[in-house]
């Protein structure tokens, strides 16, 4: 058939099918179908495919005068690196960026616009280190977070708004962000002589706890990321965070299998943002992410009598100490209870109020009993509950000699007031919920 003959929405479904490289190899084959090749909508199905674009732009964030300059633009200033994985990393930052724009705001508007190919380079000569190729991509996209203010009353100036989020439990308080690049360089030149690393060290630190308690580094040579325990300082003791078995080819860049831990480590986040396993918490008037677990299986649900109890457990690196043959491992809890709105009901009698009087925990490492408490209040409070208030949350932790373990228990409540009881007291559950050492620690 002569291929002038074909009509243009054959050609255009023809070329819709092929890939760009594919359609531009088409392109030379004649003037017809260089005229389909060059038409701007079977661009823009292949920006919106391969760059989640729906508007021409390019990766400065400025305007393009076709989506086929768009792509043009894209697929040059990232030519050095490999093309599946540039759209990788671009759906990572996408995923975590959607999330924040319908969630969590103001802690996107912490985000920084992407570093240069340049400053990549320079920080590389700094630090004596070649950044593992993903973790590149993912500072060409986003170079970390920038706070206005630094620590200030209240959560306020970037305390709260980790990317990564955290935990609180008595005194001891986290929350995770990513460094930009310029303050990496700084932190690890600082921290590395601190604790005593050799200079000859390709870590660099990455994310950090705003009240640098908890520091994330990344092996620039194997490509793991790491994160400091309680003897870091001191022995320079850390825990890998990511599955050793699925860090692949981090400085190859003519396969298409590269993956570092922190590539992994943000697309484990962005699925749990997504998925509701971990969620945004208020206290005092103050939003951040907690690493809580809000999903079965690692969170527990009870009901009883209409008094719902909701459990889960982070483990808590900074903390544990290796050496320690009793106390290697620590872990924080959140227990969050609420009355139903029908209010209390024991034995078809309904009450309006219920406060807690005592707990019992009983807490394993591996099937065996580590802990038995049975005491008066949990952290010092007594808390009333009333139907259709908001949780009551307290946290708090457990040491234990194993990576894994369990906590169950129950509530004594009793119907009204502890200063003017309705009714004989009642037992809680409290479901068994996990301390375990995870796959991907944050």
């Amino acid at each position: 058939m002569d291929l002038e003959a074909v009509g243009d929405l054959v050609l255009h479904t023809i070329l819709s099918n092929l890939t760009p490289k594919d359609t531009a190899i088409a392109a030379c084959v004649s003037n017809k179908l260089k005229s389909s090749a060059s038409a701007d909508i079977l661009w823009s199905k292949f920006c919106s495919q391969e760059l989640d674009l729906n508007e021409p732009i390019d990766p400065l964030g400025n305007p393009t005068l076709s989506f086929k300059a768009c792509y043009q633009a894209w697929r040059e200033a990232f030519s050095k690196y490999p093309w599946p994985l540039v759209m990788r990393v671009k759906r990572c930052w996408g995923r975590l960026k959607n999330w924040l724009s319908i969630n969590f705001p103001e802690a996107e508007a912490t985000l920084r616009k992407g570093v240069s190919e340049i400053e990549i380079q320079e920080s590389e000569r700094i630090l004596k280190v070649k950044l593992p190729l993903p973790t590149r991509i993912l500072y060409r996209f986003c170079d970390g977070q920038e706070f206005k203010a630094k620590k200030s009353s209240g959560g306020a100036g970037g305390s709260s708004l980790g990317l990564i989020g955290g935990y609180s439990f008595y005194t001891h308080s986290v929350n995770v962000f990513l460094l930009p690049l310029n303050e990496a360089v700084l932190k690890t030149k600082a921290i590395i002589r601190q604790i005593g690393l050799s200079s000859r060290s390709k870590y660099i630190v990455v994310a950090a706890s705003y009240t640098e308690s908890k520091f994330f580094f990344l092996d620039c040579t194997t490509g793991q990321l790491h994160v400091g325990t309680v003897n870091l300082a001191t022995e320079g003791e850390m825990i890998p965070c990511v599955p050793n078995a699925l860090i692949s080819s981090v400085h190859d860049s003519n396969g298409d299998q590269q993956q570092d831990a922190m590539l992994l480590w943000l697309e484990e986040h962005a699925r749990r943002l997504e998925n509701g396993m971990i969620k945004l918490r208020e206290k005092g008037g103050t939003r951040s992410i907690s690493l809580f677990p809000e999903e079965p299986p690692l969170c527990s649900t009870a009901i009883t009598n209409g008094v719902k109890v909701r459990a889960s457990a982070v483990f808590v690196p900074e903390i544990a100490d290796l050496e320690d043959e009793r106390r290697k491992y620590t872990f924080s809890y959140s227990i969050r209870m609420s009355l139903l709105s029908e209010g209390c009901v024991i034995n078809g009698i309904p009450y309006s109020s219920c406060q807690l009087q005592r707990r019992h925990w009983i807490i394993c490492a591996n099937d065996c009993v580590e802990s038995d408490v049975n005491d008066e209040a949990v952290i010092g409070q007594y808390p009333l509950l009333l139907p259709g208030e908001k949780e009551f949350v307290y946290e708090s932790c457990t040491p234990l000699p194993t990576s894994l373990g369990s906590v169950e228990g129950s509530f004594t409540f009793v119907p009204g007031r502890l200063v003017d009881p309705k009714g004989a007291p009642f037992e809680v559950e409290v479901a068994r919920f996990p301390l375990q050492l995870p796959d991907y620690i944050f």
